[in-house]
């Protein structure tokens, strides 16, 4: 069984220095339901179930500590709108649904960050998607036309706009949206733990092994503790199948970031451009690029498929070298700059694009396959799942089961092992001129 690991180098987390310690469980417990992994979809699950059942006993546990894992490592992106894909199917109702789950998922937290004054550089700055050439102008021309049919607001930027947001000319074409939102992934993940309902109990640093079904619901065997439950929620994602679920139906996938030490003043001057944005490709295998509150520059690129979910760290040499490039192209005035940091963090698709939501079986439920949208949709998904374990049957859980599906069988592993990497390989290559 493979096992989550925390390799040290996530930037997002190592900033925040001394977090909460939620000790490992090492004795027997009994609780109503035990929810495992600690990102946005567990977080999101264990807080609704206490919501919807204050009288009943709940368990959070993580293999590692919150904030180190997935959830903890992304761009810092809780975005509002579908993917293009999604954009480009279905009819208008279902994309309007989409649009609707993930911004009640940015309201859900947006509550959690004011009433427990959560500092996670939240923001409500939207998002840009940027093209350098032809070929990204292509796919931006496709996205605006797309934004146009759904009657999304947007604006497409000057080529001076442009400059003074980004302080560089490196982008031929942008396009703003204003509903996304930018944050701190660790920093929100730590203090939505630290601010759990009385009735929710965190375990970190606490692998669930294996599952067992009993006769009243299941048992949870860890290194040291067992755990009694009638109800079990997977939060898992990508190691879902670790645990027997959705075996060879999850496609994990790992992309990779640097982020810079803060900017002096001086070279803010240098860099001559504003705080607080964030910035995705047009073409989806191009570069992410965010400017921090706290001015500090990270840079996204770079793909592998994640058979064994975790970081090589023998990679990260050329992958910062290779991030290192992008950022000097964009901004040469700042190449003197260091990165503090460089990380992967994992996601997970499905052969088919399809995100499940669901019950696996009776008295198990789950969400994976997050599509690389895992902030919103994730915190969404971990919502609707506490709500149909507890019964509550909303519109908003019509919706969610609505707009999800099956994730389709993917190809025997060994094929995958030689096709995916080399599919890869030939989107890098198609979109070189976009990194």
């Amino acid at each position: 069984m493979i096992l989550p690991q925390y390799d040290g180098n996530c930037g997002w987390y190592e900033m925040l220095g001394t977090v909460t310690d939620f000790p490992q469980l090492t004795q027997d417990i009994r609780v109503d339901a035990a929810v495992i992994g600690g990102g946005f979809v567990g977080c999101a699950a264990v807080r609704r179930l206490a919501e919807n059942r204050p009288d009943d006993s709940f368990v959070l546990i993580d293999a590692l500590k919150i904030g180190q894992g997935a959830s903890g490592r992304n761009s810092g992106f809780v975005i509002d709108q579908p993917h293009k894909r999604d954009l480009e199917l279905g009819d208008r109702e279902l994309k309007r649904k989409m649009v609707h789950l993930n911004r009640t998922a940015i309201e859900y937290l947006e509550t959690q960050i004011s009433s427990y004054n959560i500092d996670c550089q939240w923001s409500r700055a939207g998002k840009y998607q940027g093209a350098v050439g032809a070929r990204g102008e292509k796919f931006l021309d496709h996205y605006e036309q797309l934004l146009k049919n759904f009657g999304e607001a947007y604006e497409r930027l000057s080529p001076q706009k442009m400059q003074d947001v980004f302080g560089t000319d490196y982008y031929s074409a942008c396009i703003f949206t204003p509903g996304g939102t930018l944050m701190q992934p660790a920093a929100l993940m730590r203090g939505l733990a630290d601010n759990m309902p009385a009735n929710v109990r965190i375990a970190e640093h606490t692998p669930v092994l294996e599952i067992t079904r009993t006769s009243n619901g299941f048992i949870l065997n860890t290194d040291t503790a067992r755990i009694e439950c009638r109800q079990l929620i997977l939060g898992t994602n990508i190691f879902t199948a670790e645990l027997g679920f959705l075996r060879d139906r999850i496609l994990p996938v790992m992309t990779f970031a640097s982020m810079t030490r803060p900017l002096s003043d001086a070279e803010m001057k240098r860099y001559g451009g504003q705080l607080d944005w964030g910035l995705t490709p047009a073409d989806h295998a191009g570069t992410t690029l965010r400017m921090t509150q706290d001015r500090r520059i990270i840079i996204r690129n770079s793909y592998r498929y994640a058979h064994d979910y975790n970081t090589p760290q023998d990679m990260l040499p050329g992958i910062r070298q290779r991030h290192r490039e992008g950022f000097e192209a964009r901004y040469p005035a700042l190449k003197d700059v260091p990165f503090d940091y460089t990380w992967g963090g994992a996601s997970s698709l499905s052969g088919n694009f399809e995100t499940y939501f669901g019950e696996l079986e009776s008295g198990i439920f789950a969400s994976a396959c997050d599509q690389s949208v895992g902030a919103a949709r994730g915190t969404i998904s971990g919502m609707m799942l506490a709500d149909m374990a507890s019964g509550k049957k909303t519109d908003l859980l019509s919706n969610m089961l609505e707009v999800s599906g099956n994730p389709s069988r993917l190809p025997p592993k060994p094929l995958l092992h030689i096709g995916v990497p080399l599919r890869m390989a030939m989107a890098r290559f198609a979109s070189r001129s976009e990194l």
